[in-house]
């Protein structure tokens, strides 16, 4: 008997505004370790990856990311040791109906239309593994079958921020129900009665179906939404593991989820399944949910960092970048990071995301970028602004190297710290070594690269009239790119 063949599909699109200010538009939580060494996207990669059932063919997975995100889910992927995951790249976000859709049809013509699609968002926390592959065995043998299955997530407590599944009529002695609604977030006193009754399971957001079964039912609920993407599929570009859909196409594509688009038209159909969870699941969408998750001390406070508390209950303390100090407070989120403190009650956690709100409003970028900012390369820190001047710390890993480059208005002093740089400016080439610095000028061509096997650590001191990132000009690049980044 020939194995069934499986890719994991699993969804990177989101900014994780709620848990503001470690996740920002450029680095999501997502990315972020929030729980362990392992970030919730690797945790999400390997939760499939490890299982040990002979009669399914588990492929490398298959991620759909914003653009911005690439070089991030790239070297995360790296450290996990998928060096042949393909990338797809969304230049802007549309949702879910459209990214499994893209997902659906590079499956397709890679592998074939009946390849089982397990569809995971990459920021879900799911303590037991072991129990999650087996509730997934048993919703790939559901897939296998044409239909689609979804899990439902046991719940323990009245939840108003989920939406509910209502279960159907009892298949496979139990462990699997036909799809008999999907319900919106409930209001309190309807939420107890759906935790009472024992018919409603949260909706976890996780899907198993087929390829072509979920072109088939996108096809004929959303045809708009396949008419755009596989306009915008068909003139994709491959770039290594990035493969780039059109950007007009798809930003023509209607924003919709796979909720909305087709599963709500599935209820009572017998189209579609549950699949019960009992496994530790938690949507990490804010710091109230992450401190439910998160070890606490005698007296219910998350504390990270260098915390004092005293008197102090039921508190999430996230010191990043100083001492944080609290004092007789109760209920309270407290996160510092290099660049901004939060400061909220437990109870308005959902409403963090109206801070960088005002923050995009008011065309700041605290809701964008950290103050220190991932490159493919490494990383920078600006560490003093003033009039006509700034100052950077700028981290290379070993044998990477930046654009050749130049700028029209600032000039650049770079004071080695740590390792050894290999410099070209203009036609020369040279190293430096830790203590030794030099100097570009204002339209002279350079490139900075780091050659060694260690770090290597650079003050840069910028000057001139205009010191934003966009004023650079690329001649060759590593990375293919154009902008800014």
């Amino acid at each position: 008997m020939s194995s069934v063949t499986v890719k994991p599909l699993i969804l990177s699109g989101g900014v994780g505004s709620r848990l503001w200010p470690h996740s920002r538009e450029a680095y999501p939580k997502q990315f972020l370790p929030l729980l362990g060494e392992r970030t919730l996207f690797q945790e999400t990669t390997g939760r499939i990856g490890g299982m040990a059932e002979s009669r399914f063919d588990i492929r490398s997975p298959l991620i759909v990311c914003n653009e911005q995100h690439r070089f991030l889910v790239a070297e995360q992927l790296r450290q996990m040791g998928y060096d042949d995951a393909d990338i797809l790249l969304e230049p802007s976000g549309r949702n879910t109906a459209p990214a499994l859709t893209i997902a659906a049809l590079h499956v397709s013509e890679r592998l074939g239309g009946d390849c089982i699609l397990a569809v995971m968002p990459a920021d879900h926390h799911i303590a037991d593994v072991e129990g999650f592959r087996a509730g997934l065995a048993r919703a790939l043998g559901v897939a296998g079958r044409g239909l689609i299955g979804t899990f439902g997530i046991v719940p323990d407590r009245p939840e108003t921020g989920y939406g509910y599944i209502r279960k159907g009529r009892s298949l496979e002695d139990g462990t699997v129900f036909e799809l008999e609604a999907f319900v919106e977030k409930p209001d309190a006193e309807t939420a107890a009665q759906y935790l009472s009754s024992g018919d409603y399971l949260w909706n976890s957001g996780l899907f198993v179906l087929r390829a072509n079964v979920w072109l088939e039912r996108i096809g004929s609920h959303r045809p708009d939404i396949l008419e755009s993407c596989s306009a915008a599929y068909e003139k994709a570009t491959a770039d290594g593991n990035f493969i780039r859909v059109d950007r007009t196409d798809f930003l023509r594509c209607p924003s919709d989820s796979i909720d909305y688009a087709v599963m709500e038209k599935l209820n009572g159909t017998g189209q579609a399944v549950v699949i019960p969870l009992d496994v530790g699941w938690c949507d990490l969408g804010s710091w109230a949910s992450l401190s439910e998750v998160k070890p606490r001390d005698e007296h219910g406070n998350v504390v990270e960092g260098d915390v004092y508390a005293r008197d102090t209950r039921n508190s999430l303390l996230y010191a990043d970048s100083r001492f944080l100090a609290a004092i007789g407070v109760d209920d309270l989120l407290v996160v510092d990071t290099a660049d901004a403190v939060l400061v909220a009650h437990k109870s308005k956690a959902q409403d963090i995301k109206q801070i960088a709100e005002h923050l995009e409003a008011a065309n700041r970028t605290e809701h964008k970028v950290h103050r220190r900012v991932h490159r493919p390369w490494g990383t920078y820190e600006s560490i003093d602004t003033g009039q006509r001047y700034q100052v950077k710390r700028i981290t290379v890993t070993p044998g990477a190297a930046l654009s050749l480059q130049m700028h029209h208005h600032r000039a650049e002093h770079w004071i080695v710290v740590r390792g050894t740089a290999r410099v070209v400016r203009g036609e020369e080439s040279f190293l430096l070594t830790e203590n030794q610095s030099t100097y570009i000028p204002i339209g002279v061509h350079h490139r900075l690269e780091n050659p060694g096997t260690i770090p290597l650590e650079i003050i840069e001191v910028q000057s001139g009239s205009y010191l934003g990132e966009d004023d650079i000009v690329r001649f060759q690049d590593h990375y293919h790119r154009t902008k800014e980044g």
